[in-house]
């Protein structure tokens, strides 16, 4: 038995491969650094789908069409955005999407896509006492998400953003993916499938921990110290947010991506960069003091940055409050769920592995 269930083979998957050992992430034959930034979201949602769905229309037919996803979602939604609107927010996501159909079709996978594009602008807006902007069906899927928010947007914010959301789709067997898969391997439909993923994300220890990481510079800056607060963090056996990962074993390779739209962000005269800038410059020396105290700390293991930590400014940028993050995450992976709900639904075998019993044993009567 391998507890965690590490090295343990649990699927066959043409979708992505993780290289913890040299720090290379491939989607579907194609490397990260080929798609971040390259290719748009739409795009990466259609390499995907491909092969999943009978008659999926080309790139520019598939962003027209998730446009439209985008509209249909908000019109169906609308009218609960009230009722959700008290709950956290990734809460509230997470019930609006559960009122979705739950079919298999490509039209119901395209308002998954939808789903949290549209609900994360509108449900912070309504926190804020504002009324929710609705779609644009014909604009670029990340530049529609800034626009819905009602912030700052520039194309610049919108590519960077339109790259994170490419930067985080798909990620191997991780534990969101694995619960989706699960379910999936029920026969249930692609909302169950997806609500199984969201649950899965919302924990700390996977999508839930990019917002830990502007309370960890904030508090490093309050300090003054960032050594002197990193180590006492270490004393007290708390986990440093955005250090570390499961499978890497080198710099998590989503790391320098978003670093280097972050870099971007700051060297521009767009409103907000100066504030960019210097908020990059403090998070890269956070970095480098943290990855030299972990490196005294624990000596025998080797804990890098991962993608949490620059997801944070990156998000942070664009206008996103911390609590959010997870959901922005989530707008992001959700084209990876539906597609390894279906590759798993292909394959017609239900996930069901064993466990070994180690409680108490009843006397047995003859």
């Amino acid at each position: 038995m391998a507890n965690g269930l590490d090295d343990v083979v649990a699927a066959d998957t043409v979708l992505s491969d993780v290289d913890g050992a040299g720090g290379h992430l491939t989607i579907r034959g194609h490397s990260l650094t080929e798609l971040a930034g390259h290719w748009r979201y739409g795009q990466v949602v259609r390499l995907l789908f491909d092969g999943f769905f009978d008659e999926l229309p080309g790139d520019a037919e598939l962003e027209k069409a998730i446009g439209s996803a985008r509209t249909d979602v908000f019109e169906r939604l609308q009218p609960m955005l009230g009722q959700l609107a008290p709950l956290d927010i990734y809460s509230a996501m997470r019930a609006g999407i559960a009122l979705l159909p739950d079919g298999e079709a490509l039209a119901d996978a395209l308002r998954l896509v939808a789903a949290p594009a549209v609900l994360t602008p509108a449900l912070l807006r309504l926190t804020r006492g504002e009324k929710p902007l609705p779609p644009d069906a014909r604009a670029d899927h990340a530049a529609d998400m800034l626009k819905m928010l009602g912030g700052p947007s520039t194309p610049a914010l919108a590519k960077a953003l339109d790259t994170y959301l490419v930067t985080v789709c798909d990620h191997g067997l991780n534990a969101s993916t694995f619960a989706t898969r699960v379910v999936a391997s029920t026969q249930a439909g692609l909302t169950s499938a997806i609500l199984a993923g969201l649950g899965a994300l919302k924990g700390p220890l996977h999508g839930g921990a990019p917002g830990p990481v502007i309370e960890m510079l904030d508090a490093i800056k309050a300090s003054g110290d960032a050594a002197a607060w990193l180590r006492g963090e270490i004393a007290r056996g708390e986990r440093i947010m955005g250090f570390g990962h499961r499978i890497y074993r080198v710099r998590d390779p989503r790391a320098d991506v978003l670093k280097a739209v972050v870099r971007r962000l700051g060297s521009r005269k767009d409103t907000g960069s100066r504030e960019t800038g210097s908020r990059l410059a403090f998070a890269e020396t956070v970095e480098q003091t943290a990855l030299d105290v972990l490196r005294v700390a624990k000596p025998q293991r080797s804990i890098q940055t991962n993608v949490e930590f620059y997801t944070a400014l990156l998000l942070e940028a664009a206008g996103f409050p911390k609590e959010a993050f997870s959901n922005v995450f989530a707008a992001g992976r959700v084209a990876g769920w539906i597609a390894h709900a279906r590759e798993q639904q292909a394959t017609g075998r239900l996930i069901r592995p064993q466990s070994r019993y180690v409680g108490p044993v009843p006397d047995l009567v003859a």
